[in-house]
């Protein structure tokens, strides 16, 4: 139970941040919602997405995201332990918008590329931080014994 409970709140935290957030947020309501306040449960969850879209790139980004995990994840346990029969549905939310498990896991990546003619840097990938590039180069232009 307490995979899913975290499982359930990293996705629903993660959705917060995405398009899909709206179609999410009505699924992670109507979960709540039985025998409670949907829309206290919707300006909650609304005030905690609020601040995560104002954090983004600020210096807290990563607090913040944790606190509201950790808010997320206690509303789901709390929820799991009156109402195990929720458990089904949290599944299926997380199954719909939860990462794939079929992709690689996050870690390092290698490209390489071959054949043609390259004239600088080529980078494949989703985010990135901290590059450095070092051409080497020879001339102003950064080539190694090539003709302009």
């Amino acid at each position: 139970m307490a995979t899913l409970v975290a499982t359930g709140a990293t996705t629903a935290v993660g959705l917060m941040v995405t398009e899909t957030w709206e179609q999410a947020k009505q699924r992670l309501v109507r979960i709540f919602s039985r025998g409670g306040d949907p829309a206290a449960l919707g300006s909650e969850l609304e005030r905690s997405r609020s601040a995560l879209v104002a954090a983004v790139g600020a210096p807290d980004q990563d607090a913040l995201t944790s606190d509201v995990t950790a808010n997320v994840r206690l509303l789901l346990r709390r929820l799991l332990e009156e109402r195990p029969d929720a458990a089904t549905e949290l599944r299926s939310l997380v199954a719909e918008f939860g990462p794939a498990t079929d992709t690689f896991a996050i870690g390092t990546v290698h490209n390489s590329v071959t054949g043609g003619t390259v004239h600088g840097q080529v980078i494949q990938g989703h985010t990135f931080s901290g590059l450095t590039f070092n051409t080497g180069g020879d001339g102003a232009d950064g080539r190694r014994g090539e003709t302009p």
